[in-house]
């Protein structure tokens, strides 16, 4: 029995000895064809040698999910969406739980293909629960995918879920966006008078939110509030926009939200 329990204690520090190894050998893989190599390009304009110097460290391991998803992401940002998925969808297939609830988010915000989405994030919630990728937890991103599906009542339901969560129980500060949506689905169920509420809420954060304000006019409208004060609250909003407030999200640089609007 000793022998055997020795056995065993050889072969596992022989595994973790291993691991360590690989790990260092796919860093050291990381740091020359990336660090070294593709951070000194500028992809935007040097495309073809940034996408080299990953080729190079993929011919050394292809099963650096990282790579993988470095060689998709500016694609993306070039609106070369099929192009860059086939090189996340590797990424995935090395590293799911990095790289699937960034998929899910690619397909929501820049792909804009909701139901294979919402795919990806139900996949994340049963894996590994409701966590969060871009600011956002997966099921913020499944209302904003029913959203672009007319699927009002169901987007709804996970906005006010996402509310309550965020607020009640993990404390974290109110978040305008999340109010934004929250009172979108509101107002495309006609909920007028509680979407109005709800905008104010986003407002009170952040006041120079021109998109919530187009919104809220709209609202206003269709409840026969004095033409005056609309028009008066409509160019409130286009003034903030031409500021740049707007949907205050890292990535509206290269894509626009769902329902934010765009100056004219």
């Amino acid at each position: 029995m000793k022998n055997i329990t020795l056995l065993f204690s050889f072969f596992f520090t022989l595994l973790s000895f291993s691991q360590v190894s690989f790990d260092k050998a796919q860093d050291a893989i990381l740091k020359e064809s990336v660090t070294d190599c593709a951070e000194k390009h500028d992809y935007n304009i040097e495309m073809a040698k940034w996408q080299a110097c990953l080729d190079e460290g993929l011919k050394k391991d292809s099963t650096i999910a990282q790579l993988w998803q470095l060689k998709a992401m500016p694609y993306f940002k070039c609106k070369k969406y099929e192009v860059g998925m086939l090189y996340l969808d590797k990424a995935v297939l090395y590293n799911k739980q990095e790289w699937l609830p960034y998929r899910g988010f690619i397909k929501c915000i820049f792909a804009k293909t909701y139901k294979s989405a919402i795919t990806d994030f139900e996949e994340c919630i049963k894996l590994y629960g409701n966590s969060y990728v871009m600011d956002h937890t997966y099921r913020f991103y499944i209302g904003l995918c029913y959203l672009q599906l007319n699927e009002y009542e169901k987007a709804e339901k996970l906005f006010d879920d996402y509310v309550n969560d965020i607020y009640k129980n993990r404390n974290q500060l109110e978040h305008p966006t999340a109010y934004f949506y929250q009172g979108i689905a509101k107002y495309e169920l006609q909920k007028l008078d509680e979407a109005i509420v709800i905008f104010d809420k986003a407002l009170k954060i952040y006041p120079q939110f021109s998109d919530v304000k187009y919104y809220k006019a709209i609202c206003w409208y269709k409840k026969g509030k004095p033409k005056e004060e609309i028009m008066a609250l409509i160019e409130e909003g286009k003034q903030d926009a031409k500021k740049g407030f707007s949907v205050n999200e890292d990535n509206t640089v290269y894509e626009t939200y769902p329902y934010q609007k765009k100056l004219r």
